[in-house]
This record gives structure tokens, sequence and C-alpha cells, in this order.
């Protein structure tokens, strides 16, 4: 089934109903994913602030009601607590389960933030002509846990997550300029070359998805991810958060091109 045709209200259906339960790179091209992190209330102001502190990495797209599983502004009809293919639970920054639905774990004092996600700007480097290496190996995009420190604020505080996609070298003006004109989804690169410089010391062995061939004549090019707030979750262990599943996002009503300066 080609799901980069289809509108997002029909892809959160095929999620909530368990029919699609992977990554979700590619799906209703054009329009904007979401990551997720869910808190309770009593954690919420400082782990906004930690995103107003780290725009790159944690760039807010709406942050739900207190209780609530609904959305106001980026989908509408959507299930907090459904609509995502797969999600992490931690407790004391420990993972202890991954699931399909979260109903079942919901609590009135839990507050969603979600945020902007790096494969809402893919559909616009596959539009100027730039290779996306995952989407072509259909598999998740390689993400990695960096030396650089976020700013911190309250109890939260981490590293860097970072995606990788390998550009040619005659493209990699060409993807900073597509995703520098795009900051509400990570906006340009923070690093471009040597993995090492930002503390990866295999560019073969990610943290969090899948491995990709990078070419000769190319170059690993690498953007703040919204994984960041798993690895400052993993690092400060609140007693609950959930989270999206690596690469497996909520799809929004909201068009990329709207995500533009």
């Amino acid at each position: 089934m080609n799901y980069s045709e289809m509108k997002p209200s029909e892809v959160r259906k095929l999620i909530r109903e368990g029919k699609i339960t992977g990554p979700t790179s590619g799906m209703c091209a054009g329009y904007a994913q979401a990551n997720l992190v869910i808190l309770p209330k009593d954690l919420a102001y400082e782990f906004l602030l930690f995103t107003q502190r780290n725009p790159k990495s944690c760039p807010i797209l709406e942050v739900s009601d207190v209780g609530s599983r609904n959305l106001k502004y980026i989908a509408e009809d959507a299930d907090i607590a459904r609509d995502i293919p797969k999600y992490r639970v931690y407790e004391d920054g420990i993972l202890t389960g991954e699931y399909t639905s979260i109903e079942h774990l919901w609590r009135d004092d839990f507050v969603s933030f979600f945020i902007g996600c790096s494969f809402s700007f893919e559909s616009e480097l596959l539009e100027a002509g730039v290779p996306v290496r995952h989407i072509e190996e259909s598999c998740n995009v390689p993400m990695f846990v960096t030396n650089i420190e976020c700013e911190p604020a309250g109890i939260f505080n981490g590293k860097m997550v970072v995606s990788m996609r390998p550009i040619p070298n005659n493209q990699v003006v060409k993807s900073v300029m597509v995703t520098g004109s795009m900051p509400r989804v990570h906006g340009a690169p923070i690093h471009i070359g040597d993995p090492s410089v930002i503390g990866i010391s295999n560019i073969n062995k990610p943290d969090f998805g899948d491995c990709v061939k990078i070419k000769e004549g190319e170059v690993p090019v690498f953007w703040a991810c919204g994984v960041t707030p798993q690895s400052v979750v993993m690092n400060v262990k609140p007693k609950i958060v959930i989270t999206h599943s690596p690469g497996h996002m909520l799809i929004t009503d909201t068009k990329n091109i709207d995500l533009k300066f």
C-alpha cells in the first residue's frame, strides 16, 4: 500500500486499528510529523522551559491540555493514546515497555508535548532532488547520542541526539538551504562531516534506528533530533515518561509548507 499518497487522518485510523505498527518515514507526503513526550503535570513546566532553551532539538508544535488525549491545532480527531504506531514507557529512566496503545496507562495529570520531526523536511529534500537514504533502503533513520550538552532547565539536562543522512558532496549546500528554511522541524544541520567531532565513535552503530550505507562521494550530515528528550529522560530518571518509539511519529494535519519561514 502506498502510504505516501494517503491523508493523515486515513493513516492515523490505520495506526489506531493496529494495521500500521512500523516507522512513519515517507508517509503522507507533504504533511508534518511529530515526536511525542508525555509527562505528569508536576514536571511539565520544567520540560516546557527545557524545550524553549533547546529549540533546535525540541521545536514545539503543540502542547495538550492537562489530561487531554486530544489536540486543538495540529491534528483533528487525533487520539494521543492510540495514534502513534509504537510508544515507549520509561520508569525511573528505565525502558519498561513498548506498546501500540497506551490507553491502559493514561492518567488525568498527563501533559503531552508534540515536537517537530526531521521526517517533515525529508519530502522537501526529495522534491529538491536530494536523496534520503533510509527511505531508499526502507528502514529507520540512524540516530546518535552526541557529546553536545543541552541547555539545562530544572531537572532536565543531557546530551543532544542527532539524526544522520548521507548527502552527495555536491548537494550538501542545497540540503542546508532546504532544511534551514524549516526551523520548526529542526532546521539546518548542526554538523557536517567527521562524526568523531560530535562524539560519535562508530557511524555504523547508531544508538537508535538503523545503519544506512554511505556511498563514495557522500558525506554524513547531522541534524538535531526529537529523540533528544529520550536521552534526557534516561539521564534524569523521572518516575514516568511516555514517548514515541524512535521513528514512529504522529502524522499531523499540518502541511510542511506551513512550517517554513
